[in-house]
């Protein structure tokens, strides 16, 4: 869910010097978010979205200085249970057809070593904005070998909690608390 935003799992990474952000356009193909939740103590559950739409802003002298913005469909949602995926786009949960996209915008950076950082920003679903930080690791950055051009890659991870975006339905039943990881690829905008 944050992951979105998670998505933004970005910014890090530090070495070279650039003399400012240079941006870089998600890989839709190879980004994902997954989140986990209990469900009755039974269980640990999974979902996923995809489809990205994004630009990573990345500035490899100032990490500190990179932006993410980052947006997908809710409808990308998969749970591999269809009734589940149908009740968790109604308005019981992430209410799809009045908001039909999940997105994230980072607000500031905060560099913890050489490849890893914290990424804050907004996260929107279903119509509420907040505030939440991704724990962010820069996993790779070079030149892709197929591609041949610069490209990167990032984890991230997060926790929410779902009545934060009016979603707590059930709890703590099904725990308020959702685990998200995030990984994405993004390539040199042309």
């Amino acid at each position: 869910m944050k992951h979105l935003l998670l998505t933004s799992a970005l910014v890090l990474g530090a070495t070279a010097a650039s003399a400012e952000p240079v941006k870089y356009a998600l890989d839709a193909s190879h980004s994902q978010i997954v989140f986990t939740y209990e469900h009755l103590g039974f269980s640990t559950t999974t979902g996923m979205f995809s489809g990205f739409d994004g630009t990573i802003m990345f500035d490899e002298a100032d990490p500190a200085n990179s932006s993410v913005e980052v947006s997908f469909p809710t409808d990308s949602l998969y749970t591999g249970w269809a009734e589940r995926t149908a009740h968790f786009l109604t308005g019981d949960f992430f209410g799809a057809e009045e908001n039909p996209t999940i997105s994230f915008k980072s607000t500031s950076i905060t560099v913890e070593d050489e490849n890893e950082g914290l990424i804050t920003g907004d996260l929107t679903i279903n119509g509420i904005t907040k505030s939440v930080t991704i724990e962010a690791e820069l996993t790779q950055k070079g030149e892709h070998p197929m591609m041949n051009k610069p490209w990167l890659g990032f984890d991230g991870e997060l926790t929410v909690l779902r009545s934060d975006f009016d979603m707590g339905q059930y709890a703590p039943y099904i725990s308020d608390e959702v685990e998200i990881e995030i990984s994405i690829e993004a390539m040199l905008a042309e």
